[in-house]
């Protein structure tokens, strides 16, 4: 049997995180490793294997990665298979002629990114279902049986099946299915029905290609981790963090690894809003800054912002995802802004002279160039080491050179533009807070949300260094750094709770269902959301269900998602409510359509109990002093070890705060005092 220790690791682009809690002796322990990019599985086990001595004595392993994230941006080493499609004859083209979005509207020379299945192995075959579900002309199973040889004898694997309306009659996807199996024996096949059984044919079957390319290459990843673990005593259960927020067993991530893409940064927002419940904020900004790239995040009463539809892919342009760019993918997405703004982000002069920053980062290898791993291109890390702003050694670990900083700095920054080193480094820091900046304002302002009524919370390695200056420049008026800063997303693997999301097709105006088929419709989601649930080993108390609805004006496009208030008549009043607040207008008198029905189904897990350092004391007292760049000019500034920083322990600034996974600069002005979870919260003082 195993033990019930729970780990979450989380790999991100520079570092791989680890966090461990051992509910018998109620230690947390958490460590960082350099991420090794051309095999992820090296680096976790590096983590795992630092931090826990018998592996026997883990229960569970919550895994994040973005491994799919890096297949469609075209990291090196991680190739998508070969894949095939079989749809509707006339619908060969749906994935590559998409929607009308343009990325940029005026640039006469924008490319649509490119189709993930060429179109020489995109087959259209007679048969149509119609919108109601009713066949209005037969399949033709030997068209799908030719396509299906000539593609596996070509050494296709991965076959993509996507027909009409699939989402109201599977049948001819299911035939498809079988014909294809047994013509392509070992074949993975991925029909559109059972990835995303609603309307919109586009993003239903560009849902089901990112899913059928994911497939084996998650399949693979996740086999090797597991051999790795089981070969080294792990007895326990693997699980794996969604971009919903929720975690799910290995098994599922197989099935539908499309919903697993952004599973890194969707950990963060959960810890977020984990911390703001404890606490008692009801609107958080979360801002996680690692070593690649700045996330932002909205939760608001303690639930992060969810969107049900993501680009993968896509280009990022100022946080904000371009419409067009990407790969549709519809699955729910906790609602993020990410910016290429983390500590390895390089600075560099472009040919007009103009100080830039970003979006190339120096990664984990070679890094910054203050790591004297070869590097040579100045990055934001470096810049703070020039300053002041960070320790010697970094992650307890590695030594940082601040010669090598100045000297990159120097060479390619403040000569060229006749700056001094300082003065280069802090035009550095500025450029990265802007960009950062629009992050948080995209999360916040651009979604309805006033920020000054938020408190940031900021974490990641780098997070805690430009949190003040943020909040200030947003006029936020508190900042929480939370304990473990640099590991907090892996944290949030910890206390995270199960979650699938089930739905099914109605398309119909309410005049055309009633409660009785609703509610047939919620009980049959719900049935097979406990079932898999109580296979996960999660109690049937532990189990809460949510209903809503998609419902829309006739003839909209889009959609609004209703929580289901127990009734349509009452379900149709508070669609008509959100749509005013959505879109500042609603008509009561217009027929509204039901399209979807869903069920979010969450198993409560057990979370690790979070209390302040027992190390500390609730005085504060510097362990010494440095010259440090804030605020445009040199402070002494005093230095602080935060594991002796206990309940009560204030600290002004101008200060730093030091812990082995991160660095807190308090500018002048403000002050942080340590509260009874052990986060240092910094107001103005």
């Amino acid at each position: 049997m195993p033990g019930k220790a729970r780990v979450g690791v989380d790999v991100g682009g520079t570092f791989t995180d680890l966090v461990l809690f051992d509910p018998e002796s109620g230690r947390i322990a958490h460590l960082k490793v350099p991420t090794t990019p051309r095999n992820p599985v090296t680096g976790v086990m590096n983590a795992v294997l630092e931090a826990v001595e018998d592996l026997s004595r883990v229960s569970v392993l919550v895994h994040a990665t973005t491994l799919g994230t890096n297949m469609f941006f075209g990291q090196s080493g991680i190739e998508p298979p070969r894949a095939a499609l079989i749809t509707n004859k006339g619908f060969e083209d749906v994935i590559e002629i998409g929607r009308q979005n343009r990325p940029e509207l005026y640039n006469p020379y924008f490319e649509r990114p490119r189709p993930l299945i060429p179109r020489s192995r995109r087959h259209g075959v007679r048969g149509r279902i119609d919108a109601r579900g009713r066949e209005v002309e037969p399949l033709d199973a030997d068209a799908v049986r030719r396509a299906a040889r000539l593609e596996c004898s070509s050494g296709v694997r991965v076959f993509v099946v996507s027909f009409l309306h699939s989402y109201r009659n599977p049948a001819h996807e299911e035939v498809a299915a079988r014909i294809i199996e047994e013509e392509c024996p070992g074949a993975i096949v991925v029909t559109s029905h059972e990835v995303d059984p609603q309307p919109m044919e586009y993003e239903r079957t560009s849902t089901a290609v990112v899913n059928a390319l994911l497939k084996p290459i998650l399949s693979s990843y996740l086999e090797r981790l597991l051999r790795e673990l089981e070969s080294r005593g792990f007895k326990g259960k693997l699980l794996v963090m969604q971009s919903s927020g929720g975690v799910a067993d290995a098994s599922e991530a197989l099935e539908r690894p499309a919903a697993f893409i952004e599973s890194g940064p969707s950990a963060g927002a959960v810890a977020v809003a984990y911390f703001s419940k404890l606490m008692g904020r009801g609107k958080a900004l979360g801002f996680d800054m690692g070593g690649t790239t700045a996330k932002a995040s909205s939760i608001i009463g303690g639930e992060p912002e969810v969107v049900d539809i993501y680009e993968v892919g896509g280009r990022i342009h100022h946080g904000r995802l371009v419409r067009g760019s990407g790969y549709p993918v519809r699955f729910p997405y906790i609602d993020l802004a990410e910016v290429s703004a983390g500590g390895g982000t390089i600075a560099w002069v472009d040919p007009g002279g103009a100080l830039r920053v970003g979006p190339r980062s120096a990664g984990a290898d070679p890094g910054p160039a203050c790591y004297g791993r070869g590097g040579s291109d100045p990055t934001i890390t470096d810049a703070h080491l020039i300053l002041g702003r960070l320790p010697s050694v970094l992650a307890g670990r590695l030594k940082l050179g601040r010669d090598l900083a100045e000297k990159a700095v120097k060479e390619r920054i403040a000569d060229p533009l006749g700056l001094d080193v300082a003065e280069a480094a802090w035009a550095i820091i500025r450029i990265a807070n802007a960009i950062m900046g629009k992050a948080l304002r995209l999360v916040s302002i651009e979604r309805g949300h006033d920020p000054r009524e938020f408190t940031l919370y900021a974490f990641g390695g780098a997070g805690p260094l430009h949190a003040v200056e943020l909040a200030e420049e947003l006029g936020i008026g508190e900042v929480v750094i939370p304990p473990m800063p640099g590991v907090f997303s892996a944290l949030g693997l910890l206390v995270s709770d199960y979650r699938h999301d089930y739905h099914e097709a109605i398309v119909k105006r309410v005049g055309e269902v009633d409660d009785r088929e609703l509610e047939e419709v919620f009980e049959r989601l719900e049935e097979g959301a406990v079932r898999t649930l109580l296979g996960e080993g999660i109690p049937r108390d532990r189990i809460v269900l949510r209903r809503f609805v998609d419902a829309k004006y006739w003839g909209q496009a889009y959609t609004l998602r209703v929580p289901y208030a127990g009734s349509v008549e009452a379900t149709v009043k508070t669609f008509h409510s959100l749509h005013e607040a959505r879109y500042g207008f609603s008509s009561p008198d217009e027929d509204v359509e039901i399209v979807v029905a869903r069920v979010e189904a969450v198993g409560v897990t057990d979370k690790p109990l979070i209390k302040a350092s027992q190390a500390g004391t609730g005085e504060a007292r510097p362990k010494g002093w440095r010259e440090a760049y804030v605020g445009g000019s040199w402070h002494r500034m005093a230095v602080y070890d935060r594991e002796r920083l206990g309940v009560g322990a204030e600290v002004c600034g101008p200060a730093i705060v030091e812990e082995v996974d991160s660095t807190i600069v308090i500018p002048p002005g403000y002050c942080g005092r340590v509260d009874a979870l052990g986060s240092l919260v910094i107001r103005r003082g």
